[in-house]
């Protein structure tokens, strides 16, 4: 029974050291080529410094994780880049969106953003540049944050049941709090993006830009991913918002459509 007991109390503790790892690492994908703190890290997880120490420590030695010798930040290694390589084909939403999201940077002249959701995060999966010679770049492919921060993000928290939305707000409280976002407020922007349909920030996250995003949505209704442009604020002024977003949501609609299709087409090879 002893024996028993102390394997079940192992392979708790085993659990809980995966966990903590990956919280970890969730965070530092956050700082993408800046880097984070190890302060930082403390501060998010939740974790006392000696434990997120310790899993660092590990994680650079299995090279998961790196540290910039002169800022003494911590990064994404290269060891988690090479093994996302192992599924490339994971997001077909990616190549289904690329031409849209070209489309959109041509014709309203703005950078284009392609955001999914992960869990408790939005992670932006696709990006193209817009024609204007003045592009606003406001997040990389591969960021990370809190879901609801970002208009993108704003539209993939309004999309889910409240209560689901309110469990993922809870889970993200420590983050929020560091990135000076009020828990309730953001469940109030959630609500008035569901309510309007699309998500408007005329303050974006670059200094000077604004920022909307609509939801792509397929058959059965459900939001797959966010369509988001970005732009400096001139080139969005109230005025024009409603004519960027019909264009918006015409292209999600096509990217919807395909998604659905797609399924459809692997649901129907799967079954025969």
């Amino acid at each position: 029974m002893a024996a028993a007991a102390d394997k079940d109390t192992a392979a708790t503790a085993g659990a809980q050291s995966v966990r903590r790892a990956l919280a970890v690492l969730r965070v530092l994908a956050t700082g993408q080529e800046r880097g984070v703190r190890l302060t930082d890290v403390v501060s998010h997880t939740g974790l006392n410094r000696p434990t997120v120490h310790r899993i660092l420590r590990v994680l650079v030695e299995e090279g998961a994780v790196e540290q910039d010798p002169a800022t003494r930040r911590y990064l994404i290694g290269g060891e988690v880049s090479l093994l996302g390589l192992a599924r490339s084909t994971r997001f077909p939403i990616r190549a289904i969106a690329e031409p849209h999201l070209r489309h959109l940077s041509e014709i309203l002249g703005d950078t284009a953003f392609l955001t999914i959701r992960n869990g408790a995060d939005s992670v932006c999966i696709d990006r193209r540049p817009g024609s204007f010679p003045v592009k606003v770049l406001s997040i990389e492919v591969g960021a990370r944050r809190p879901l609801g921060v970002g208009v993108s993000g704003l539209v993939l928290l309004a999309a889910l049941p409240a209560e689901e939305a309110d469990e993922v707000v809870r889970r993200n409280a420590r983050r929020l709090q560091a990135l000076h976002v009020d828990p309730a407020e953001l469940l109030a922007r959630a609500a008035r993006t569901r309510t309007q349909g699309y998500a408007y920030a005329p303050v974006g996250v670059v200094p000077g830009s604004r920022a909307v995003a609509v939801p792509v949505c397929v058959a059965d209704g459900r939001t797959v991913a966010g369509l988001a442009i970005a732009t400096i604020t001139e080139r969005l002024p109230d005025e024009r918002v409603p004519t960027v977003v019909a264009h918006m949501k015409e292209r999600a609609a096509l990217i919807g459509a395909q998604a659905a299709e797609l399924a459809r087409r692997k649901g129907s090879r799967n079954g025969g």
